[in-house]
């Protein structure tokens, strides 16, 4: 087997809009169409995408109180400090990498675990 290309990561949800607000208004990410017949969303980010799907529940629980050391989206950012406000600005919990490189975790309303740096 040959893994040539990573295309997409879904993530559980519980409220759609609240999540597309998060995904939409405090990540900035671009909402693509959709044709399937479940509640979802789907997000692109360069050539990856992003797969809301609505669950009933989620159990995010971190196993590790360091969030970077559980199942987590990463994505890299053009500016760790205009992204640590963005979050900021919206109320979003954000812990530093414990390595000391410069990256941040936060959590989506359901406490999927993002992380952001800078590269």
């Amino acid at each position: 087997m040959q893994i040539t290309q990573c295309l997409h990561t879904a993530v559980l949800v519980t409220d759609l809009e609240q999540a597309e607000d998060f995904y939409s208004k405090v990540l900035g990410l671009s909402k693509i169409d959709r044709s399937l017949k479940y509640p979802g969303a789907w997000y692109q980010v360069g050539d990856y995408q992003i797969h809301l799907i609505v669950a009933p529940s989620v159990s995010t629980e971190p196993r590790n109180e360091k969030w970077g050391r559980n199942s987590h989206i990463a994505f890299s950012v053009a500016d760790l400090d205009a992204a640590k406000q963005q979050l900021l600005n919206h109320n979003c919990p954000i812990q530093p990498s414990a390595s000391g490189r410069p990256a941040l975790f936060t959590q989506d309303p359901d406490g999927n675990v993002i992380e952001m740096s800078q590269q």
